[in-house]
């Protein structure tokens, strides 16, 4: 007789206490590399902010560049106008990036697959092409300089060699991923994986399948804006790639690579792709692009479910 399976619940597992302590112990033994662990840990966030949505409620999105390009301009203007207290601008963040992701919910919750992809992908090129055309706002193709961040609390100044950027881009992280972690345990979360497997029988049940959708897809646009903000606020430096069609792409690649609908596939899959990308960069910089799709395809071929969902598959055979 099978067991019976479990719901999920907010409890923490020493394997996922452990998990928190590596960027903590990176912090002290790669104290050189802070400036790109804080970059890994910004994109897991975006990451975090797909998966989601794609992961649990199965929205597809090529345009999640849209909001995290609208976070980072929104804590960079404001900033640049003199309000550069950190924590009240990501708070900023969150507000404008989580308006437009409600606004462009009513679009993307209407169609298939397809539509979500051409509807996503439509609402970053224009923002890229308005920024581009507002230079004198947004400083168009030259970027948005001129920032100049308070210090954090009254307290630690943002230095050049990135310890305290990379501090705080890892508690707000943190922060906003037991958000996270929390949100899909609950009845909420449970209903989007319903509507995920199957959305025509979920209103049988009395889901509001379109308002879920709405929520969530709001909710991913306020985490992916609060990401760009940590961007801006960590380099100091805002450029118009931030809505580019390769962020979106990427971030897609590497909840791909971790697994998505884990959480914990976003984190690994970022830090995954970002760390193989600067290794073989150094290593080739022509062809190291050769040698990261040879990764991706064979991690694609043999894991399924991604590196998180390998690691599981791999386990139960050892525990047979």
């Amino acid at each position: 007789m099978t067991a019976a399976p479990r719901l999920p619940h907010d409890r923490w597992g020493p394997l996922e206490l452990a998990a928190w302590l590596v960027p903590v112990a990176a912090y002290f033994f790669f104290s050189d590399h802070l400036v790109l662990g804080s970059q890994v840990i910004i994109m897991a966030l975006l990451a975090l902010s797909l998966d989601l949505i794609l992961g649990y409620a199965g929205i597809v999105s090529l345009g999640q560049a849209a909001f995290f390009g609208l976070g980072a301009y929104t804590a960079g203007l404001l900033a640049t106008h003199g309000w550069g207290e950190p924590l009240s601008g990501l708070a900023a963040a969150a507000l404008v990036a989580g308006a437009v992701g409600y606004l462009a919910s009513f679009l993307v919750v209407r169609g298939t697959d397809l539509t979500r992809l051409m509807v996503t992908l439509g609402i970053g090129l224009m923002l890229y092409e308005a920024a581009n055309r507002a230079a004198s706002i947004t400083g168009g193709i030259d970027g948005l300089s001129g920032i100049t961040m308070s210090p954090l609390l009254g307290f630690w100044t943002f230095d050049i060699g990135g310890r305290v950027g990379y501090v705080y881009a890892l508690v707000v992280t943190f922060v906003v991923f037991v958000a996270m972690r929390r949100l899909v345990s609950s009845p909420f979360g449970l209903t989007l994986v319903g509507i995920r497997e199957n959305a025509a029988r979920m209103p049988a049940i009395g889901v509001p399948v379109a308002r879920r959708l709405r929520g969530v897809f709001t909710v991913a646009a306020a985490v992916a804006g609060i990401a760009g903000a940590l961007l801006a606020q960590t380099t100091q430096f805002v450029g118009i790639d931030v809505f580019g069609f390769d962020r979106s792409a990427g971030v897609l690649i590497m909840l791909v690579l971790g697994g998505a609908g884990r959480l914990y596939g976003g984190l690994i899959g970022a830090a995954v792709f970002m760390v193989a990308q600067s290794y073989l960069s150094d290593l080739n910089p022509v062809y190291w692009q050769f040698w990261l799709g040879i990764m991706l395809v064979a991690i694609v071929l043999f894991a399924r479910g991604g590196l998180l969902g390998g690691g599981e598959g791999l386990w139960r055979k050892l525990r047979r």
